[in-house]
């Protein structure tokens, strides 16, 4: 007598058995390898924030050396309308004249009224302009650059790179001149907000190449004090009297003064009206 047996299944089904088995064993390892991921990733340190970039660091500040004037020395005056001489009696009464004279300089005033960084003039282009028309065979010793009061009716865009490029300029034409930046001095009081933002300007730029720079604004050169006796608001159209551009001169050889090192004793200020000759009554 034969026992009964089971019949074997099919074929097919033992292979979707057998799939559906490495099936759940396959989710099931995946599941596991991601639970091991984030439980080690909860124990990994969480990575510092990125470094800000070198460019948005403050701007390294170089001290100036001191400033050595030889005698006799060729000193190119470049600036604006106030250097030109505007609203003196006579063009060559204005400061970058009286102090050449007063200091025996052989000086080579180049004032162009309405320039800027940004501004052409009336009688020529803007600095950087002006700088490119410059004789290479001029050879200063000493370079003061004035200004740029003009600029301040124009937008802020573009002017630090203005005045970047005029100062390149400048120093690769002249590489042994010492250079000096003279900034806005007020036209009008309070100082506008525009001239001021222009004077923070030229510090910071001069700052960072070790340049001298000089600051009537924050110096105090032209106050409510002595305002009427500097300035010529009527004919002047705000800019220096005669007796003005003596007193700028004055205060521009003080400075300078300053920043020599004082070997040869010279006084650069003497014959020069002194600020108290300018508050009186």
């Amino acid at each position: 007598m034969t026992s009964p047996h089971a019949h074997p299944e099919p074929l097919p089904a033992r292979a979707r058995r057998a799939g559906r088995t490495w099936l759940f064993a396959a989710v099931a390892l995946a599941v596991l390898a991601v639970a091991g991921v984030v439980g080690v990733r909860m124990w990994m340190p969480v990575p510092a924030a990125p470094v800000a970039a070198a460019a948005d660091a403050a701007p390294a500040v170089i001290a100036p050396v001191s400033l050595a004037i030889p005698e006799d020395p060729t000193v190119l005056i470049f600036g604006d309308s106030w250097t030109y001489g505007s609203a003196a009696s006579l063009p060559t009464l204005g400061y970058a004249y009286v102090i050449g004279d007063r200091l025996g300089w052989n000086a080579i005033v180049d004032g162009v009224r309405g320039s800027g960084y940004l501004k052409p003039g009336l009688d020529g282009g803007s600095y950087g302009e002006r700088i490119a028309a410059l004789d290479p065979a001029l050879d200063p010793d000493l370079i003061i650059v004035e200004g740029s009061i003009n600029d301040r009716r124009l937008p802020a865009d573009g002017y630090r790179a203005a005045v970047t490029a005029a100062w390149d300029q400048l120093a690769a034409l002249y590489p042994n001149a010492a250079i000096v930046i003279l900034g806005p001095a007020p036209q009008i009081l309070p100082v506008e907000e525009a001239t001021a933002r222009i004077d923070a300007d030229l510090s910071s730029l001069a700052a960072e190449r070790g340049w001298w720079y000089i600051s009537p604004i924050a110096e105090g050169w032209i106050d409510a004090d002595n305002y009427a006796q500097v300035i010529d608001t009527g004919i002047g159209r705000d800019h220096p009297s005669t007796v003005g551009h003596q007193y700028l001169a004055t205060r521009l050889a003080e400075s300078l003064d300053a920043m020599t090192d004082g070997a040869d004793g010279t006084q650069v200020a003497a014959d020069a009206p002194a600020e108290s000759d300018l508050t009186g009554p």
